[in-house]
């Protein structure tokens, strides 16, 4: 899993894995997944999923680029704290999947609660299971 710097400021942590190094074959498995796992969290809670794909392809000027063959984002939140009002723009957290021919990219925005990003490092590194 890699850190890096999207658009010159958002901190982003990725993690390419090959189809090979899987045993998931969609975008579709790998968010079931992912939402089972949220829901087995004591603390995390399953918001939505959100196909980004779709949404983009069905605009007038919506641009997809030719090697993502599939992109969508399962939304949660870890917050167990509520203790200033500003904490809500950095909530909920977004995991992004995104199928590729060859390989899936899991990503997500570094979260303000370390745990919380362990948490999603982990169960992204899972993906790759072979």
């Amino acid at each position: 899993m890699r850190q890096t710097i999207v658009m010159e400021k958002y901190p982003v942590f990725e993690l390419d894995i090959k189809k090979t190094e899987t045993t998931f074959d969609t975008t579709d498995e790998i968010i079931s997944y992912l939402q089972e796992k949220i829901e087995a969290h004591p603390v995390a809670t399953y918001i939505a999923t959100f196909d980004h794909y779709a949404h983009t392809q069905q605009l007038l000027d919506g641009e997809i680029a030719v090697d993502i063959l599939d992109a969508q984002n399962i939304i949660c939140c870890f917050g167990k704290k509520l203790l200033k009002a500003n904490i809500l723009a950095v909530r909920p957290r977004s995991i992004g999947v995104v199928e590729r021919v060859d390989d899936f990219v899991i990503s997500f925005l570094e979260a303000p609660n370390p745990e919380a990003n362990a948490t999603m490092e982990s169960w992204a590194k899972s993906i790759a299971n072979r």
